[in-house]
């Protein structure tokens, strides 16, 4: 390619460059001139213009930021309420700002009013969401729903003033929002038949929170599973078990299995089995299992611990020991019942009472004569001849 070629290719460039910069500031090219002194001059005038539009809005606000900060006291404003006027009054300088720029750089008129009518909506919604989480949380905490159930509520709301306020912004600048409602959910069915199980996990998930049937730090027993509830999750529910191992279990599973609270009360009730042989007294028995249950510590006193008679079975009495324990306790529940053995079986040593164990005793007559005699077995011995084979010579 020739250098006057690629020359006159930069200049071509640089001349539309000059053209397009000239006429975004206001010039007309009809008279085939560039009238830069009258477009510098026009353009410092516009800029001097919105300075002094901006410095009176920012007086108006620090002013009302002032009478503020000097009438907290008499209208009794705490910082939370405080920082809220103040982003109010932020959010009013910034869109008014805007607007006097936009009024001075010749924006059409209908152009700054859709804008002024965005900008109020949005505050609106804006409002609405930051005062939408304390009007939750004092709801929930008058009806005594749990913490679980007011984040889902706090993101399903924001979720929805949302989406209402892009629809009420770009309402405002002409846009059609029924069709694009209308698009979403035709968009929003097709995801749902392409995430069924997904989607049937969230909705069990909604249930849970909502019936609270066990909430996160209840101990719980779910088909083969037990453990504490660390998280309800809108798909999944996680329990921690006694070997610190997380279990994750689909909502919609949980929603469909049998689930054990055993924490849903204020004590629960256990129980072992234990035995003594025959020949030991049950009342002294039940007296050194009761004192037991009374030294242990994790034992609740009320309601009273409880030893009964089960079953005089092959080997001996059994006995079924019931006893109370609160639900920081359940965790524990293995060790407690191995403790409450171990401490039985030296109550028993100590009170000479036998844990029988299955075993054989014959007992023999007095009157007999030892050895015993016994008759020998009657035998009786047969003799079969067989021909015994011939010989080749005999034949």
């Amino acid at each position: 390619m020739p250098i006057a070629s690629v020359t006159d290719f930069f200049k071509e460039i640089v001349r539309d460059l000059h053209t397009s910069l000239y006429l975004a500031l206001g010039g007309s090219i009809d008279e085939e001139t560039f009238d830069w002194t009258s477009q510098a001059v026009e353009l410092t005038s516009t800029g001097i213009k919105i300075l002094i539009l901006l410095a009176v809005l920012g007086f108006f606000y620090w002013l009302a930021v002032y009478i503020v900060k000097q009438s907290r006291a008499k209208v009794r404003l705490n910082e939370k309420r405080t920082k809220i006027v103040r982003s109010v009054l932020r959010y009013i300088w910034i869109v008014a700002s805007l607007i006097a720029i936009m009024s001075q750089i010749n924006f059409e008129p209908e152009t700054i009013k859709a804008t002024a009518k965005a900008s109020t909506w949005a505050g609106i919604y804006y409002v609405l969401w930051t005062s939408s989480g304390q009007i939750i949380h004092r709801v929930l905490q008058h009806y005594g729903l749990n913490a679980s159930i007011e984040q889902l509520l706090k993101n399903i709301l924001s979720v929805l003033l949302l989406v209402l306020g892009l629809a009420s912004v770009m309402a405002q600048f002409g846009f059609d929002i029924v069709s694009l409602v209308a698009g979403l959910g035709i968009v929003g069915l097709a995801v749902g038949f392409a995430a069924q199980s997904t989607l049937a996990n969230f909705i069990a998930g909604i249930t849970i929170l909502l019936e609270q049937s066990f909430q996160v730090g209840d101990w719980i027993h779910i088909n083969d599973n037990e453990g504490r509830v660390v998280l309800i999750a809108l798909r999944t529910t996680h329990i921690l078990t006694r070997d610190n191992i997380t279990v994750i279990i689909p909502n919609s599973n949980v929603a469909s299995s049998e689930v054990i609270n055993l924490t849903s009360k204020s004590f629960i009730r256990f129980d072992i089995r234990v035995r003594i042989a025959f020949e030991d007294d049950i009342e002294t028995a039940r007296k050194e299992i009761l004192q037991v249950l009374t030294d242990t510590e994790v034992v609740l006193s009320r309601p009273e611990p409880s030893t009964t008679v089960a079953e005089i079975g092959e080997y001996g009495v059994f006995f079924i020991v019931r006893f109370w324990v609160k639900p920081a306790g359940v965790a524990r529940i293995p060790k407690i019942k191995e403790n409450l053995i171990e401490d039985i079986k030296r109550a028993f040593d100590a009170a000479d009472i036998s844990t029988p164990y299955p075993h054989m005793r014959l007992l023999m007559p007095k009157d007999v004569d030892y050895p015993i005699p016994t008759k020998p077995f009657a035998t009786t011995t047969q003799v079969v001849s067989e021909p015994l084979p011939m010989k080749k010579s005999d034949k």
